[in-house]
């Protein structure tokens, strides 16, 4: 009737200028992610108060907290929406090479991570830096993306030592030590590290270290 939608309670819902209450409040929370990116991949995570990312999103102190606990709410989310997005872009790259030698897998793998995190220096500074020290919470939540990514290496190990392209022993150690490595070598670059190379550089650079690493051949080009 008239294009309106009636209701009572928690199961009404209201229009306004052709949008409904949770497009409106989606849209909120997207422009406080963008805000929360910009600021803490700029002036810092320590720098951005929630009235600074209030002003920046143009919403309201109330309404950030309809959206996020904390600061470190949204600061967990944006970390999680960027390695979601790194591990969809690996986990691509290794089906896209299901069949091809474990070195090309790992290549190509490190190319899909390299390029998703670094294709903005935001997203670097906030996965590499700011995530961390922050509190005992946010720690918890960092190590545990480091553990899905240790998982994710050692489960690709596991399977060239079953095709017969690695010697068997226990890979966490290495995948651990990857890990941080990977983080430096990304992070160095978004800051100005082109330097001492292009990004192609740095993703030859990885690759080696994680031939090495991971006890597997080189990949021959």
């Amino acid at each position: 009737m008239g294009g309106f939608v009636t209701g009572t309670g928690a199961v009404a819902r209201r229009a306004y200028a052709g949008r409904s209450a949770a497009d409106r409040r989606a849209e909120r929370r997207e422009r406080l992610m963008s805000a929360g990116l910009e600021l803490f991949g700029g002036v810092g995570y320590a720098a951005a108060s929630i009235e600074r990312l209030c002003s920046q999103a143009g919403v309201s102190t109330r309404n950030f907290y309809e959206e996020f606990a904390s600061r470190e709410d949204l600061l967990m989310r944006l970390h999680d929406r960027i390695l979601e997005r790194s591990a969809e872009a690996v986990l691509a790259a290794w089906a896209d090479t299901e069949d091809a030698p474990v070195a090309e897998r790992l290549a190509r793998a490190v190319r899909a991570f390299v390029t998703t995190t670094a294709s903005d220096p935001r997203w670097a500074r906030l996965s590499f830096v700011e995530i961390i020290g922050v509190s005992d919470a946010v720690e918890a939540h960092r190590i545990a993306w480091r553990e899905r990514w240790t998982a994710m290496l050692v489960a690709e190990t596991e399977r060239a030592v079953a095709r017969g392209e690695a010697a068997a022993r226990d890979f966490r150690l290495g995948a651990v030590g990857l890990i941080g490595a990977v983080n430096e070598l990304v992070h160095h670059h978004s800051i100005g590290g082109g330097r001492d190379g292009s990004l192609d550089d740095v993703i030859a650079e990885i690759v080696r270290i994680a031939a090495g690493i991971l006890a597997v051949p080189p990949l021959r080009n």
